[in-house]
């Protein structure tokens, strides 16, 4: 069950978000229909899982990973996300870190910029627990344009 992924949420029809899958969890995600995993985790993060891309490919998926790390996201980052967001519009999109955290910050900005949305329907991507720390706070006010 996607409800029982760490940290899940179905952000719009076709795009959800979530902390790090375990390694069954891929085969239920791509069952839900799911064709796309983008990955913001480090590769040493907590939970990762080395062959992520392997699993993720071997259940009929393209896998992304852009790692960020945690303290340091940049412009590029969000750059590089938003044109595979815009590359695959006509995919169902899976997007985690370790959290859900990275994945609710870059979602937010995907939602504001390429989608239209107002910043308040955008901030419904954001995980409702986490409260972004003034890194996070910075990299969410960045201007796209």
């Amino acid at each position: 069950m996607l409800e029982n992924i760490l940290n899940y949420m179905q952000v719009m029809e076709n795009i959800a978000s979530s902390g790090q899958p375990n390694e069954s969890e891929f085969a239920a995600i791509a069952n839900a229909g799911y064709e796309v995993i983008i990955n913001f985790a480090m590769p040493n993060s907590e939970n990762a899982i080395p062959s992520e891309g392997h699993l993720v490919t071997s259940n009929n998926m393209i896998y992304i990973h852009i790692p960020v790390p945690f303290d340091e996201p940049e412009l590029f980052h969000l750059q590089s996300f938003i044109k595979m967001m815009e590359a695959f519009a006509d995919k169902k999109v899976w997007v985690h870190c370790v959290k859900n955290y990275r994945a609710s910050a870059f979602l937010y900005h995907y939602l504001l910029s390429s989608r239209g949305l107002s910043a308040t329907e955008a901030q419904k991507a954001i995980f409702p627990s986490w409260e972004p720390n003034e890194i996070w706070q910075r990299f969410m006010k960045l201007n796209l344009k």
